[in-house]
């Protein structure tokens, strides 16, 4: 049997800045040490239901990535007005700061410490996961049925919990860092 497993990894725009409002969002219902990233010291007028409203609209993108199998680029851009309407009390002011809040993401994200540091920092960790999966399906006589794909997150999801479906996952720079040892495990479970 030849080796035709291939592991695709992407930075998904969307689901990242979904774990960057999170973020904000938590910052606002904690305090002290377990802050994260972005913090803000300005109230963000998120709605009563933002916790719902997350789990919903990070169902669809997950639900849009995974059977499309692209980058979300076009659908971060083309439905920016939906995280807007989706999260946030609607007047002016929460207008500008969603702008100020996307745009700062968009700076953070383009450079090189956003997307582009976050995929360079698992490269090495990917290699022996992959030599695991493929090990598996030669041992188990088994052909992949497509790429497994993988979208890789900043940080945890801590509102809704990754579950991972046929040949796709989406894991976080933590499980890629601190859960190493379970990954391909966990990953076993994509390969149906």
């Amino acid at each position: 049997m030849d080796n035709s497993f291939v592991i695709s990894l992407d930075e998904s725009h969307s689901l990242n800045f979904l774990i960057y409002l999170q973020n904000i969002y938590l910052n606002q219902h904690r305090s002290g040490e377990h802050l994260k990233y972005p913090y803000l010291s300005t109230t963000v007028p998120f709605k009563e239901d933002f916790e719902s409203r997350f789990k919903e609209l990070w169902e669809e993108v997950l639900q849009k990535i995974s059977d499309e199998k692209v980058h979300d680029l076009n659908f971060f851009h083309k439905e920016r007005n939906r995280f807007y309407e989706r999260f946030f009390v609607i007047n002016d002011s929460s207008l500008k700061l969603f702008d100020e809040i996307y745009t700062a993401f968009q700076v953070w994200w383009s450079s090189n410490v956003g997307h582009f540091a976050i995929e360079r920092s698992v490269d090495e960790m990917v290699h022996p996961v992959y030599l695991e999966l493929a090990n598996f399906l030669k041992v188990s006589k088994r052909t992949p049925k497509t790429n497994l794909h993988i979208s890789l997150l900043y940080d945890d999801c801590l509102l809704v919990k990754n579950e991972v479906s046929s040949y796709f996952a989406v894991l976080s720079l933590n499980d890629m860092y601190y859960k190493q040892d379970q990954l391909a495990s966990k990953l076993k479970g994509c390969l149906d």
